[in-house]
C-alpha cells in the first residue's frame, strides 16, 4: 500500500502516546514527526510546513483547564493561518474541545483512540488543509494584487491649502464606513481620493472595485453591478457575481454616476437601501457588505432641481462630500506633480532624468489645464518621449498653439470652460487623424467619455 504524501506532527506529554501514534502513522503518511515539549512548537514550524498537528489538550504544568494546549493552539495559527490542528484530549475534555473548535481548531480526537479512528480523523482533514491553503493563497495573491493596484494609483500629491482641505477630509471619513461623494472635474485626481480613503479604512486588506458608470449601457447595467445567472440571457453561459458582489466586505467606487438615467437611478437605489442584490434570472437576495464612493463631474444638485437625479439617492450617497479643486487653483502644486510625472516617465522609459526650464516652468503655471491632472500627466509624458534634451522648453509641451486659438474674451478658464474643451478635444481629433481611440487616450478620457463630449459639442 503506497503512502500519503502529507507530513504529520504530534505533540504530547506522553512518550508512549507518542512512540504508538507514530508506529501506526509511519505506515500511511510519508513524514510523521514527534514532540514531547510544546516550547519547540515554533522551532519545528519555522523548519516544516506539517499538513495536520495532532495538539494534547493537557500538558504536564497545567493537567486539566486546557489553557497550555489553547495557548500554542494560537501560537500555531498565527504562525501558519492554514494549518489544520487535531486537538488529542480526555473523555471528561470533550467541551474544552469542542471550545478548542471555536478557537480554530478543526477536530477533536479523544484518548485512547483507535487506529481506524485516527486514520480517519487525519484523512478527512487534510482535505481541510487542501482547502485552507487554496484560501491563504488567494488571500495572499489578492494582497499584492491590491499592492500593484494601489502602485498605480500613487499618493495624493500637494501642500496647496486646496489639497490639504482634500487630504483632511479624506483622512477623517476613512476610518467611518460612511457614503462618499467626490465631486470635480474631469482629471483631478477623484478615483485617486477614493483609493486613498480605501487604503486608510477597515477594508483596507480588501478589494477596492471601480466602475465607471458612463461605460456601460443602459441594458448591460443590471447584469454587470448585480451579476446573472446561467440562462438568464443569450450570453449567459454560467452564474456570474456582479460588481457589488465582487466588492463584499471591500469598497465599491462608482464613478460617473451623474450618467445614470432615472430608471437606473432606481435600481441602484433599491440595492443601497437594501444591501441586497438579486441575480438576473433569480429571486434570491444575496446581502452584501460594502463601502460606497461616488464621484462625477456632475452639477448634481441642479440636476435634482430639473429633476434628473434623484434627491432621495443623492442624500443616500454623500453621507460626506469631497471637492477636488481643478489644478487652475492649486498651482501652488503644479511644480511638484510635474516633477513627480517626470521622475515616473523617465523611470518608465528608461531615459536619463529631465528637467524643465524656469522659463517652461512659467509657461506651465499661464495655462489654463482643462484637462487638470490628467492633462498635465500626459502632456510630461508626451514631452518625456518626443524631446531629445535633457532640459524640456516650452514647446516640448505643445501648450501655446491651444491658448492661441482661446476665444476673445476668455480671460480664464472659469468664464467659459466649456468653450476651452471644445477646442482642446477638436484640436487632439485632428491631431490623430479622426482616431477617436488615440484621442481619448491623450485627452485622459474613455471613449465613452469622449463619445459624449462630442456629441455635446457638435464635433
Amino acid at each position: 500500500m503506497s503512502k500519503i504524501d502529507a507530513k504529520i506532527l504530534i505533540v504530547d506529554d506522553d512518550q508512549d502516546v507518542l512512540l504508538a501514534a507514530k508506529l501506526f502513522l509511519k505506515q500511511h503518511f510519508t513524514i510523521v514527526h514527534t514532540e514531547k515539549n510544546p516550547e519547540n512548537i515554533p522551532n519545528l514550524l519555522a523548519n516544516e510546513n506539517y499538513d495536520i498537528i495532532l495538539l494534547d489538550m493537557n500538558f504536564s504544568k497545567d493537567a486539566t483547564s486546557g489553557k497550555e494546549g489553547f495557548h500554542w493552539l494560537n501560537v500555531i495559527l498565527n504562525t501558519d493561518p492554514a494549518a489544520v490542528v487535531i486537538f488529542i484530549t480526555g473523555y471528561g475534555d470533550i467541551e474544552l474541545a469542542v471550545q478548542g473548535i471555536k478557537e480554530g481548531a478543526t477536530n477533536f480526537l479523544l484518548k485512547p483512540w483507535e487506529n481506524k479512528k485516527l486514520l480517519a480523523t487525519i484523512t478527512a482533514n487534510l482535505k481541510v488543509r487542501e482547502s485552507k491553503k487554496e484560501l491563504e493563497d488567494l488571500r495572499t495573491k489578492q494582497k499584492v494584487l491590491i499592492a500593484d493596484q494601489d502602485q498605480a494609483y500613487s499618493d495624493m500629491i500637494g501642500d496647496s491649502p486646496a489639497m490639504q482641505q482634500v487630504l483632511s477630509a479624506a483622512q477623517k471619513v476613512a476610518i467611518t464606513d460612511a457614503n462618499v461623494l467626490i465631486l470635480g472635474e474631469n482629471g483631478t485626481g477623484k478615483e485617486l481620493v477614493a483609493r486613498a480613503i480605501h487604503r486608510a479604512s477597515n477594508r483596507k486588506d480588501d478589494v477596492f472595485i471601480s466602475v465607471d458608470l458612463g461605460a456601460i449601457s443602459e441594458t448591460l447595467f443590471e447584469s454587470e453591478l448585480f451579476g446573472f445567472k446561467k440562462g438568464a440571457f443569450t450570453d449567459a453561459r454560467e452564474d456570474r457575481a456582479g460588481r457589488f458582489e465582487a466588492a463584499n466586505k471591500g469598497t465599491i467606487f462608482l464613478d460617473e454616476i451623474g450618467n445614470l438615467s432615472l430608471s437606473l437611478q432606481s435600481k441602484l437605489l433599491s440595492v443601497l437601501q437594501n444591501r441586497k442584490v438579486i441575480r438576473i434570472g433569480t429571486n434570491k437576495e444575496i446581502p452584501i457588505d460594502v463601502r460606497l464612493i461616488c464621484a462625477t463631474n456632475m452639477p448634481l444638485y441642479q440636476m435634482v432641481n430639473e429633476n434628473k437625479f434623484r434627491q432621495d439617492l443623492l442624500y443616500r450617497i454623500k453621507t460626506v462630500e469631497i471637492k477636488v479643486p481643478p489644478l487652475r487653483e492649486r498651482l501652488e502644486d503644479l511644480s511638484m506633480l510635474t516633477e513627480h510625472f517626470l521622475k515616473s516617465y523617465c523611470k518608465k522609459y528608461n531615459v536619463p532624468l529631465k528637467r524643465v526650464s524656469s522659463s517652461t516652468m512659467k509657461r506651465l503655471e499661464k495655462h489654463n489645464w482643462p484637462g487638470n491632472i490628467r492633462e498635465l500627466q500626459h502632456s510630461v509624458e508626451r514631452a518625456v518621449i518626443m524631446s531629445e534634451s535633457n532640459v524640456l522648453e516650452p514647446n516640448d509641451f505643445f501648450l501655446s498653439q491651444m491658448d492661441e486659438e482661446k476665444p476673445a474674451g476668455l480671460s480664464s478658464i472659469s468664464t467659459n470652460l466649456e468653450e476651452t474643451e471644445k477646442i482642446l478635444i477638436r484640436k487632439v481629433i485632428d491631431k490623430h487623424g479622426g482616431n477617436i481611440s488615440k484621442a481619448a487616450k491623450e485627452l485622459g478620457l474613455t471613449r465613452a467619455s469622449l463619445y459624449r463630449r462630442i456629441e455635446k459639442y457638435g464635433l
